[in-house]
């Protein structure tokens, strides 16, 4: 009997172990977020919300384990981090740790270069041994050649129209406006005088149409709006 009965333990082990280790496997699913042409929101396992700019993409496990909770980025991201001191989140992107407890922020990679915004709380970013601790409205821009990282203020905000949905100018020079314009617009919009580049513009679209914008740039700024084919020029 001792035999039947040690063979059903083994029996009833061996079933364990399998869904023990089929479970470890499902709760270790890899997911993949990606956008092409429309922003993204997406909600991790902690409560974390991602915001996915066009053409970016993240990947991370299904459930956080261990000491800390890591994904991949590509492109660009926002991050509203939920607070966890016991595992912090970490960001890799390029080779770019970012590493925060719980605030919100703004990554962006082009080109091999890692740019990082700061909205609150406190974020740490590292790069081969070297670290810049960021606090609100403070950025830092990472590029492959640099060996040292140099954290800058940042008064402007929009860097975060895809998630707000506004263009907010606070004396804004045009030229910086005009870039997030092509971008979110997909178009290619040129200033054709030189004074007008540095133009300041303190005003706020909140979806507004590319027209509209361009009409108001126009009045505000005494420029005249000329399209040419695919380029909208500014005279």
């Amino acid at each position: 009997m001792w035999i039947r009965y040690a063979a059903v333990f083994i029996l009833v082990a061996g079933i364990s172990l399998i869904a023990y280790f089929f479970n470890s496997k499902q709760n270790e699913e890899i997911i993949t977020a990606a956008t092409t042409e429309n922003v993204l929101k997406d909600t991790l396992s902690d409560g974390s919300v991602v915001t996915l700019n066009k053409h970016s993409s993240v990947t991370y496990p299904s459930r956080f384990k261990g000491v800390s909770r890591n994904i991949q980025l590509k492109g660009e991201a926002f991050f509203n981090v939920s607070p966890d001191k016991r595992k912090p989140f970490q960001i890799h992107v390029n080779d770019v740790t970012i590493t925060v407890v719980g605030t919100s922020f703004n990554v962006r990679s082009t080109n091999g270069k890692t740019e990082v915004i700061v909205e609150t709380g406190i974020v740490r970013v590292t790069r081969k041994n070297h670290t810049v601790e960021l606090h609100p409205k403070e950025k830092v821009l990472v590029e492959m050649k640099d060996s040292v990282m140099k954290k800058e203020n940042e008064e402007e905000h929009l860097y975060n129209y895809y998630t707000s949905h506004e263009f907010v100018c606070d004396a804004t020079p045009l030229w910086k406006l005009v870039e997030v314009l092509n971008e979110a617009y997909q178009v290619n919009i040129i200033i054709e005088r030189r004074e007008l580049r540095t133009a300041p513009l303190t005003v706020t679209f909140s979806n507004e149409s590319l027209d509209h914008i361009l009409e108001v740039i126009g009045i505000t700024l005494n420029a005249k709006v000329v399209r040419s084919g695919n380029e909208i020029i500014l005279k």
